[in-house]
């Protein structure tokens, strides 16, 4: 995955003519951290896991990025991911750096109490490299807002009272109204910019989502509550259809009961992996990286893909798709909803005063919007694909602020500058 962001951030500094040196500077992790992670297990043996915090760029703020619970979890996948927030929050351009990181374990093989017992001590291990105005942590693949709680009072236990450490916290416990569903609403905003180019809205489109975690089932939803057509969902149990429109509170609704879409009766069952290649005009990869791949880009029959997850397309996915004239709404603009609303909820924790949820939702529209005229403005009047658009504007971001910050902008290229 990380030679992936990196083909693609090469393609921006081609357009910008960015020298080797700046891209370099731009492309190295400033820390890397590595922590070996023995506990307990509840039976008395030990569990031994690895946890990673890649610390990508901190020039126009305090570095942003979640935590992710998965086998697949190591440096390079943390790597990759922290690029991509330094990216992701430039675009959508709030005072944010970019980090990333976790652990290679299986949350579903483990207990809470052993859970709790990985986090903490990864948190005991890391403490002195994270921090309100260091690096803010937030939830990611497998873990949640308990979990944020969790490492919240684990590092106050050392630094005092410290909300603002991570977001994606409970709402009870200094969290944000609005986080929740964040992701998926900025999703939903990005989709309607770009029929608006067309003149079209949601209740004009069919949609096929892959992935009904936190991002796929609120943009399900939200997008169905504006007239959207959602025709074919997945996860990892199997994939349903209905042409006519799945009942999307019923499916929650079942999801929440059994834990999956597997074997929900208001539509037909589908293998999963054709949902990719469904007839629907919109589709959202809102699962793992790396799901749609030259293997299977031919077969994509939507003209417009919303990237909800990190990373879905390969270089190669990507470049067949725009050849073919699809349109894909980059990862680091579509699913920019989630990083957007934690900083909401920094902001609140430093100000020890709680928004109401009209505000965050208000605030996120805005800010979502706005990203998405932005980068699609510098695509026509360039003649770039949005994905290089937003790499674009967002190293032209990240380049200028560590310039200025150095006092060295005269080593900066005009198109940087401009």
């Amino acid at each position: 995955m990380l030679e992936t962001t990196n083909k693609f951030f090469t393609r921006a500094a081609d357009h910008l003519e960015l020298s080797d040196k700046l891209r370099a500077i731009l492309q190295t992790p400033s820390r890397v951290v590595r922590v070996e992670l023995v506990t307990e297990s509840d039976d008395g043996n030990l569990h031994h896991h690895l946890g990673y915090r890649v610390q990508h760029n901190a020039a126009r703020g305090p570095m942003k990025g979640g935590l992710r619970y998965h086998p697949s979890m190591d440096e390079d996948h943390a790597a990759s991911l922290a690029s991509l927030m330094t990216w992701k929050t430039a675009v959508v351009d709030i005072p944010y750096g970019g980090a990333k990181g976790g652990i290679n374990c299986d949350p579903s093989k483990l207990s809470e109490a052993e859970l709790y017992r990985i986090t903490t001590r990864f948190v005991e291990l890391i403490k002195d490299v994270i921090g309100p105005t260091t690096d803010i942590p937030a939830p990611d693949v497998n873990t949640n807002a308990r979990i944020m709680a969790w490492i919240m009072d684990e590092y106050s236990k050392f630094y005092g009272f410290s909300p603002g450490v991570v977001t994606g916290k409970p709402v009870e416990v200094f969290g944000s109204l609005g986080r929740d569903e964040a992701t998926g609403r900025g999703v939903m905003y990005a989709l309607e910019e770009c029929l608006k180019t067309d003149s079209r809205g949601l209740p004009d489109v069919s949609v096929a989502l892959q992935g009904f975690g936190n991002v796929g089932s609120h943009a399900a939803r939200l997008i169905a509550e504006r007239g959207g057509r959602i025709v074919a969902v997945s996860d990892s149990s199997g994939g349903i259809v209905n042409e006519e429109g799945i009942d999307i509170p019923a499916l929650l609704d079942y999801v929440k009961e059994h834990g999956e879409v597997e074997g929900f009766t208001g539509a037909d069952a589908l293998p999963g992996e054709q949902v990719l290649t469904h007839d629907a005009d919109v589709l959202i990869p809102a699962a793992l990286e790396e799901a749609i791949t030259e293997a299977n880009a031919a077969d994509v029959r939507a003209k417009i893909i919303v990237e909800g997850a990190n990373g879905p397309l390969n270089v190669a996915a990507h470049d067949i798709l725009v050849e073919k004239g699809v349109t894909v709404i980059p990862d680091i603009l579509a699913n920019a909803g989630g990083v957007t609303v934690s900083y909401f909820e920094w902001s609140q924790n430093i100000q020890q005063y709680r928004w109401e949820e009209e505000r965050v939702v208000e605030e996120l529209e805005k800010i979502m919007r706005r990203a998405y005229q932005n980068v699609a403005h510098l695509a026509r009047v360039s003649d770039l694909d949005l994905r290089t658009a937003a790499f674009v504007l967002a190293i032209k971001r990240v380049a200028k602020a560590a310039a200025l910050r150095k006092s060295a902008s005269r080593f900066l290229p005009k198109s940087v500058l401009s």
